[in-house]
């Protein structure tokens, strides 16, 4: 049987071109025999798109060496892309009409890797060096895995990577499985194993250590992200991926943060709680701030005091500063620290206040020291006890004759 060959002419290849040689042939023509550009070559320009329709498909292609345009009747459309005039495949070839039928980029994988911060590099802004091992194309073999000259296009798949084989026929319908390439595995090229790249061994790529410069910027916050475009895995036919960077705040002994505002603890004595108080707290600058209450003002446990404009620097705008908030805890005296005498004269400073009226039908009780545990251990036994009393009474029965 001879075989058909009118597409492959058209297109000025060999029956055996790669996709990438045929690519390259209809964009050659297709630019040169474009209405637009040569408006007497309309029927040129339908013959090469029908030829380029047909061979840049695996399947359409595959049927058409076996039996020529004959074999395409027969399978109509066989669910293949079917484009509605040349100059639709000319736009969505070369990227012009809609952006629904540009195929998207293949990209590779992001990496993902957390960053330890404190407190103090998220404040004062720092600078991060990150060392990563990522993969590279061999520079030898430029990601072929081959010496120069002896990758030779596989036979077997014609460049495709892929095999079909055809079931059947049914009438008006042809199945087919899709397989990788046995003698390529895929590649769509075969090379010998002595003609590997001595580089990578094969692989078309090598391991290379990337130092990545990390800047952290002023009120940057826990789990923000620093992408770095492109600087993930290279492979053959692949836009690297990304390498993303995601800052995990460590914790600080004093400050929690809460948006652009800090929020600390300070523990007072009972002295300074009543008679005004002078504490320092440290910033995460290395400042030292005096903290002063006026005399007169009285602190309470819990209490929340502000200072406005010590908090975090606000991302991309430092000169502005969140709050400092601070929450009071007063620490009193141990049992039995003053004398009674002195604790009469001490009370007699107090303001004041209303003493109960002591009647005969009071009953006067004391107050103790309350421990959870203690307390849970006599809960658990009087439940046992009423448990056990519950199930050994029975009531008495009536004597019956």
């Amino acid at each position: 049987m001879v075989k058909e060959t009118g597409y492959y002419d058209l297109l000025g290849v060999r029956s055996s071109a790669s996709c990438e040689e045929i690519k390259r042939a209809f964009r050659r023509l297709a630019l040169k025999y474009h209405p637009d550009k040569n408006p007497n070559a309309g029927e040129k320009f339908k013959q090469i798109s029908k030829a380029y329709e047909v061979l840049s498909d695996l399947s359409k292609r595959k049927l058409y060496d076996h039996g020529g345009e004959g074999a395409l009747r027969g399978n109509s459309t066989g669910g293949r892309r079917v484009f509605n005039s040349p100059v639709n495949l000319f736009n969505i070839f070369f990227g012009g009409g809609s952006n629904n039928h540009r195929p998207a980029d293949k990209r590779g994988k992001s990496v993902t890797y957390h960053l330890p911060v404190s407190f103090e590099d998220l404040y004062n802004g720092a600078r991060r060096k990150l060392s990563l091992q990522k993969n590279v194309i061999c520079v030898k073999c430029r990601g072929s895995g081959a010496r120069p000259g002896s990758v030779t296009l596989c036979q077997k798949c014609h460049g495709s990577g892929m095999e079909v084989h055809v079931l059947g026929p049914i009438p008006g319908i042809i199945g087919e499985i899709r397989t990788n390439c046995s003698q390529c595995n895929g590649r769509g090229e075969y090379i010998q194993s002595q003609d590997h790249c001595p580089a990578c061994e094969g692989r078309t790529m090598t391991r290379e250590q990337k130092i990545l410069s990390v800047h952290i910027d002023k009120g940057m916050k826990n789990g923000q992200k620093l992408i770095f475009h492109e600087e993930g895995d290279q492979a053959p036919g692949l836009h690297p991926g990304d390498v993303i960077i995601i800052l995990a705040q460590k914790p600080h002994p004093v400050f929690q943060r809460r948006g652009h505002d800090l929020i600390m603890g300070m523990e007072v004595d009972i002295a300074d709680a009543l008679c005004g108080c002078k504490q320092t707290v440290k910033t995460l600058d290395g400042r030292t701030l005096l903290i002063t209450s006026r005399t007169g003002e009285v602190i309470k446990p819990g209490d929340v005091k502000c200072i406005k404009g010590e908090g975090m620097p606000v991302y991309r705008d430092p000169h502005k500063k969140g709050n400092l908030f601070i929450q009071f805890q007063v620490k009193f005296p141990e049992p039995d620290w003053l004398s009674i005498d002195r604790l009469t004269e001490l009370q007699n400073l107090f303001p004041s206040q209303a003493v109960p009226i002591i009647t005969e039908d009071m009953e006067e009780v004391s107050l103790r020291a309350f421990n959870p545990q203690e307390d849970q251990k006599h809960s658990s036994r009087q439940e046992a006890y009423e448990e056990d009393t519950e199930q050994s009474w029975q009531p008495v029965q009536c004597q019956t004759s």
